[in-house]
C-alpha cells in the first residue's frame, strides 16, 4: 500500500482564488487558512484575498520533484487543507489540494450564499489517479457507430460551453450531475489523471487524448442515447477523473487555454476518436497510450504528435474544432496589438470595461475601436490578475480568456 511520504524537501507555490458561485463574481477580504490535510488545526498561513478574490502566492513544503518523475510508492505531492470565511457567505473547507515540486497550483473556491441548509460546505479532493487505487477503464471502440435507428450525432464538431459532469457510475442515481465549463473540466482532469511536473509534450499528448475522448462522447451524445441527462461520467471504469473542487496546476492550465479547440482524428472519420489510455505500470493497454510510457518518451524528446502516434498509429492526427459554443465572437485570426483597429478591437475594449467593474484592478478604456496603449495596459493587467503572461497583446489565449470571463460576469446565474 502507497504511503504519504513525510519527506518535505522540496517547495511548490499555493494561490488560493475566491469567488461567489452565483453569479461569479471575486469575494475580497476572505480569510483564507492554510493548514497541512494530516493535521487541519495546526495553521501554517492565513492571509486575505485581495480586490480580485486572489491570495499572495505562498511557498509551501512539498516532497522531492524526483518522487513524481518515476512510479514510486512514495507520494509525489504533499496535500493541504484550505479553508475559507467570507461575511455573507457560507464557510468552505477544500482538503486534500496538492502541491507538486517547483510548481503553481491555483485552489479555486466558489463560495453560496449563507443558508440554513448550507451552513457549512466541505470538499475533500480523493487521490490523484496515479497514486490511489482506481477501477480500470472498461474497453470500448474507439469510434462510434453512428447509424443506429434513434442515434443523435451533431452534424460537426463543437466545442461545448459546458458539460455536465455525473460523479458517479453511470447507474448511480444518487451521484450528482455538475455543470463544469468545457475548459475547467479537462484542466481538472488532466491535474487529476498526470503530473503536471511532466514534460511539456507529454502534457499536450495526454491532454489532446482527454480532450478527444471527452469530444467523442459530446459529438455522438453517448450518455443521453443511453437515456441519461449528463454529457460523461467520472468514474474512471467509462471515463475520466474528474474530482469535485479539486486544485489546477498552472503548467496545465497554461497549454489547455492554448489547445482547447483542438481534438484527435484519423482520416474519413468525422468524429473525434475515443482516445483510450492507462498508467501502463499497474495496469497495461496495448494500442492505448500508457501514462507513463508517455512520460518517458516527453523525456527522449518526442513532441505531441509523436507521442501520439506511437501509441495510437501513424494515421492520427490534430484536428480544430468548427465552432466554441458560448462565446461573443471568434478569435480574428491574428494577435491584436499597438496599431490594431476595427470591430473586433471595439468590442475586446466594451468588454474589458465590464470586466473592468467586477475586477476594478483592470483599468477602463475608449470604446473607440483603436488598440492603443491605454488598452494595451487593461490587456497587460487583465493577464497579471488571470496568470497570463503579461504582455499586453492580445493573443489565442487572452482572447478567449477575456470572453470566457465576460460570459461569466454578465450571466445573471451560472446554468
Amino acid at each position: 500500500m502507497k504511503k504519504q511520504d513525510t519527506n518535505q524537501v522540496d517547495t511548490g507555490r499555493l494561490q488560493v482564488v475566491v469567488n461567489s458561485a452565483t453569479p461569479i463574481r471575486p469575494i475580497p477580504d476572505a480569510v483564507v487558512q492554510i493548514s497541512y490535510t494530516g493535521t487541519p488545526g495546526e495553521i501554517l498561513e492565513e492571509l486575505r484575498t485581495d480586490a480580485n478574490g486572489q491570495t499572495p502566492v505562498l511557498d509551501l513544503p512539498t516532497p522531492p520533484l524526483e518522487y513524481s518523475m518515476i512510479p514510486s510508492e512514495n507520494q509525489p505531492y504533499s496535500e493541504y487543507t484550505v479553508r475559507v470565511n467570507a461575511p455573507g457567505f457560507a464557510p468552505i473547507d477544500v482538503s486534500g489540494s496538492e502541491l507538486l515540486s517547483g510548481l503553481l497550483s491555483v485552489q479555486p473556491i466558489r463560495m453560496a450564499p449563507v443558508q440554513p441548509q448550507l451552513p457549512f460546505e466541505d470538499i475533500v479532493i480523493p487521490a490523484h489517479t496515479l497514486f490511489g487505487n482506481y477501477p480500470e477503464k472498461i474497453p470500448e471502440a474507439e469510434i462510434k457507430p453512428t447509424n443506429e435507428t434513434g442515434e443523435i450525432v451533431l452534424s460537426r464538431v463543437v466545442i461545448p460551453e459546458y458539460v455536465i459532469v455525473h460523479d458517479g457510475a453511470p447507474s448511480d442515481s444518487t451521484a450528482q450531475d455538475h455543470y463544469v465549463r468545457y475548459r475547467d473540466y479537462i484542466k481538472n482532469v488532466a491535474s487529476s489523471e498526470i503530473y503536471a511536473t511532466w514534460p511539456e509534450s507529454t502534457i499536450r499528448a495526454n491532454v489532446l487524448a482527454i480532450m478527444s475522448f471527452t469530444l467523442n462522447r459530446v459529438y455522438t451524445e453517448w450518455y443521453r442515447n443511453k437515456g441519461y441527462d449528463f454529457t460523461i461520467t467520472s468514474s474512471t471504469a467509462f471515463d475520466h477523473k474528474w474530482m469535485r473542487g479539486r486544485n489546477i496546476f498552472d503548467s496545465i492550465s497554461v497549454i489547455v487555454d492554448e489547445i482547447f479547440t483542438n481534438y484527435l482524428s484519423r482520416p474519413n472519420v468525422r468524429q473525434p476518436i475515443l482516445t483510450q489510455y492507462c498508467d501502463g505500470q499497474r495496469v497495461s493497454c496495448p494500442n492505448w497510450m500508457q501514462q507513463w510510457g508517455s512520460k518517458t518518451l516527453g523525456d527522449q524528446g518526442y513532441n505531441a504528435i509523436q507521442i501520439i502516434r506511437n501509441y495510437y498509429g501513424q494515421d492520427m492526427y490534430i484536428n480544430t474544432a468548427e465552432e466554441i459554443s458560448g462565446v461573443p465572437a471568434s478569435w480574428p485570426g491574428y494577435d491584436l496589438d499597438i496599431g490594431s483597429s476595427g470591430a473586433k478591437v471595439r468590442q475586446l475594449q466594451e468588454q474589458l470595461n465590464t470586466i473592468a467593474e467586477v475586477y476594478t484592478a483592470v483599468p477602463t478604456v475608449s470604446v473607440d475601436g483603436i488598440y492603443d496603449e491605454e488598452t494595451k495596459q487593461a490587456v497587460s493587467d487583465f493577464q497579471s490578475i488571470f496568470g497570463l503572461p503579461s504582455s499586453g497583446i492580445v493573443d489565442y489565449p487572452t482572447w478567449y480568456k477575456i470572453q470566457e470571463i465576460y460570459v461569466g460576469i454578465t450571466r445573471i446565474a451560472e446554468l
